[in-house]
């Protein structure tokens, strides 16, 4: 994608303030989109994700950033919206699917990103989605995102005339560290980023969850600084 501002194509991004969702919206940008970056406040525990998406959104140059409501967190079902369930703390990574995984999330997400896509005459929208580095949820995987073409491809007014909107996951393949290095070259500062799942009242990460220790493992593996502000110090440990 690209050309002159004025035939630059739209496209929607979720943009959840995280070190992928970030590092999607700069590929979009690099890839000469203009960015209608969407966050969701779904009673998640980590809200202040919000706050990252809004810094992120800004120093990339989004066109603009939209928060939208959507009560998921009444359904309850996960550690991520309901308090009285424990997020796990590291010991339980990798052997099944985690009680953090919010149940159709992305599913979810996506199908408001397309109607977003739809209403801005967006050509493409972009997530996050990665398979390598990642806890396993059944919505990140390459079969859910081909799957969510098809229908993309039958769901809208702009698909039935010809034209609907690509859905572009473009870190599915890569590993943390790989889409760390992406992310710098194209000028990501992580360090407007927050991907802990239980940060404190000062937004400190744990430094425990599963979502912690895949980003300090990206960033170790990638060779660089991890500029997160933890609870405490830690040694480093592999997930």
């Amino acid at each position: 994608m690209g050309g002159t501002p004025e035939a630059a194509p739209h496209a929607v991004v979720l943009l959840s303030g995280g070190v992928d969702s970030a590092t999607t919206l700069a590929v979009a940008v690099r890839d000469g989109c203009l960015c209608h970056a969407l966050s969701f406040r779904y009673g998640q525990r980590h809200a202040v994700e919000l706050e990252a998406a809004r810094r992120v959104s800004e120093s990339l140059g989004a066109l603009e950033h939209r928060v939208l409501n959507l009560p998921l967190g009444q359904l309850g079902g996960s550690a991520l919206t309901d308090l009285s369930l424990e997020v796990p703390q590291g010991d339980e990574f990798g052997r099944a699917i985690p009680v953090t995984y919010v149940p159709a999330r992305n599913t979810i997400f996506l199908a408001v990103g397309l109607a977003y896509a739809e209403v801005t005459g967006s050509d493409a929208l972009y997530i996050g989605a990665n398979a390598v580095d990642y806890s396993g949820y059944p919505d990140c995987r390459p079969e859910f995102i081909e799957a969510f073409r098809r229908l993309a491809g039958l769901a809208t007014r702009r698909a039935v005339e010809g034209r609907p909107p690509k859905i572009v996951a473009p870190l599915m393949n890569l590993s943390k560290a790989d889409i760390i290095r992406t992310g710098l070259g194209l000028g990501v500062d992580y360090g407007l980023t927050v991907s802990c799942y239980d940060p404190d009242a000062r937004a400190r990460a744990c430094g425990r969850c599963d979502s912690c220790r895949l980003r300090r493992k990206g960033f170790r593996e990638a060779g660089v600084p991890d500029p997160t502000v933890y609870q405490q110090p830690r040694k480093e440990s592999p997930p």
